[in-house]
């Protein structure tokens, strides 16, 4: 590391970042905030989506009226469902498992077309079968919706105005969420057809006269821009891939950028931000190590610190399956 780069320990009680010259503000509390640790978020089956149920290193899911099943690694254990059960489906996920890797869809009982209409609480938008075993929306983080929906109802009901950033923002539901409830939102994703996606899913939800900004660019390069212009947000959702690249290809690797790209979300927020969520899929490591990370980042900031898991609830069973890892700082 070159002596420009060295990041210095503030002292105590200085929750001002550090200027390093080559990689920008870089926050190292000096102390903890309070925790909720660990916190499982429970999302229950609905009309809209069901986890039927999982095992063998595979989920059988409901997406509406279409049941399908993809390859789940966490789920281990045995299948609780019928064989027959898992065999009558509209569609399969074959070849490649590996979450970066091509695979494709098998379609038992006749041919689906790529994408198909679902919705979340009111909200439509396009499922498609991607070759990537995804098909548009993560349901588990719905409970991360429902906590942004109330924080920004909130604000917006006193009068207030909130502005709400998306990083990877994918195919758009979180900021459609967001406009809902009242948000001006700033859609971050570096795949131009992702936003593409996201705009037809605004199309299709009729919240066109929302105010959302579709950004379509590397989200470590736009988040460097707007901390250099001052730029300042109430709510901030970021739920990096393990691995990814920008447009210009840029690479991303979630556990060399992680720290950096928080230092950035850290200097997005100021004392009037409500929320920080960070959502990581990442198998090897742990909600602990997300937790600890944003301790270090968000412990200056007095509020709450929760972190954990989110899990789905099988329908017409017991068992709940774990998806992802989560910490999110909440101000008082």
């Amino acid at each position: 590391m070159s002596a420009k780069a060295l990041i210095l320990r503030p002292k105590p009680g200085n929750s001002k970042p550090i200027k390093s010259v080559e990689k920008g503000p870089v926050f190292v509390s000096s102390n903890r905030t309070k925790e909720t640790c660990p916190l499982v978020l429970e999302n229950h089956p609905d009309a809209d989506y069901a986890l039927l149920d999982s095992g063998n290193g595979q989920k059988l899911e409901r997406y509406g009226r279409i049941t399908l099943v993809r390859p789940e690694a966490q789920a281990f254990w045995q299948p609780q469902l019928p064989e027959t059960d898992w065999q009558n489906v509209d569609a399969l996920f074959t070849g490649d498992t590996n979450e970066e890797g091509a695979g494709r869809w098998s379609f038992p009982k006749k041919k689906l077309p790529d994408t198909w209409p679902m919705s979340w609480d009111g909200i439509r938008y396009h499922g498609r079968f991607t070759a990537f075993r995804h098909v548009g929306v993560f349901p588990e983080q719905a409970a991360h919706w429902r906590f942004m929906e109330e924080a920004v109802r909130a604000r917006v009901n006193q009068g207030g105005e909130f502005r709400v950033l998306n990083l990877f923002g994918y195919t758009g539901l979180a900021s459609l969420v967001a406009a809902r409830a009242g948000a001006q939102v700033t859609h971050v994703d570096a795949s131009k057809k992702a936003i593409g996606w996201a705009r037809e899913n605004q199309d299709m939800a009729d919240l066109t006269d929302k105010p959302i900004r579709w950004i379509c660019e590397d989200a470590v390069r736009f988040c460097e821009r707007e901390e250099r212009r001052g730029n300042i947000y109430d709510g901030i959702l970021l739920d990096p891939p393990a691995y990814g690249r920008g447009p210009k290809g840029e690479v991303w690797q979630l556990f060399e950028n992680l720290p950096h790209m928080l230092d950035l979300v850290r200097a997005l927020t100021n004392e009037r931000s409500s929320f920080v969520v960070l959502t990581a899929y990442a198998i090897r490591a742990s909600f602990f190590a997300m937790h600890e990370i944003m301790q270090e980042k968000f412990g200056d900031a007095g509020g709450t610190l929760e972190s954990g898991e989110l899990v789905l609830k099988t329908e017409n069973s017991d068992r709940k399956l774990s998806t992802s890892m989560f910490s999110r700082w909440v101000a008082e």
